[in-house]
């Protein structure tokens, strides 16, 4: 049962609305106070982006403005680690590294997944889910496994 007091004091609450405002039901007094202030703790992150962006802004046009511009060829050629280019711009890389890093995140990300499955899987009550759970998890990255090896990927050239 509950206490006839607190239902008292409930229903008195309701029927004065917030902070004291009578509030009948067309006017919605007490609707409007309350948005005032959620719109109001939002026009602070607003005014907060604002200063942020014009600040960003002001810096560039600052950089821009006080940089000197003295363009010469050799300002204008590009570089790599200081050395001039020689040759064509375009080198061909071998998709098969990025197989082997992709690979290597997979394997980093079950690493990370068994961690905590193991703090878990020690917890009263969560055995047999979490272990269910697991060998799905392992399940679905020993498929991933086996479409590489299928594929030849994981065979050293």
């Amino acid at each position: 049962m509950s206490d006839p007091t607190a239902v008292a004091v409930m229903a008195q609450t309701v029927s004065t609305g917030i902070a004291g405002n009578v509030s009948t039901a067309g006017t919605g007094s007490a609707g409007n106070v309350v948005a005032a202030g959620y719109f109001q703790s939002y026009s602070v992150v607003g005014l907060l982006a604002v200063v942020g962006v014009l600040f960003v802004a002001v810096a560039f046009g600052a950089g821009r403005l006080l940089r000197p511009v003295v363009p010469t060829p050799e300002k204008l050629l590009t570089y790599e680690c200081g050395v001039d280019p020689v040759g064509e711009g375009w080198a061909h890389t071998q998709v098969r590294y990025y197989v082997y890093a992709f690979l290597y995140v997979i394997f980093a990300v079950d690493s990370i997944f068994l961690f905590p499955w193991a703090t878990v899987f020690a917890a009263p009550g969560y055995g047999a889910t979490t272990l269910v759970e697991m060998f799905i998890f392992l399940g679905f990255l020993t498929v991933g496994l086996l479409y590489a090896y299928k594929k030849g990927v994981l065979a050293w050239t």
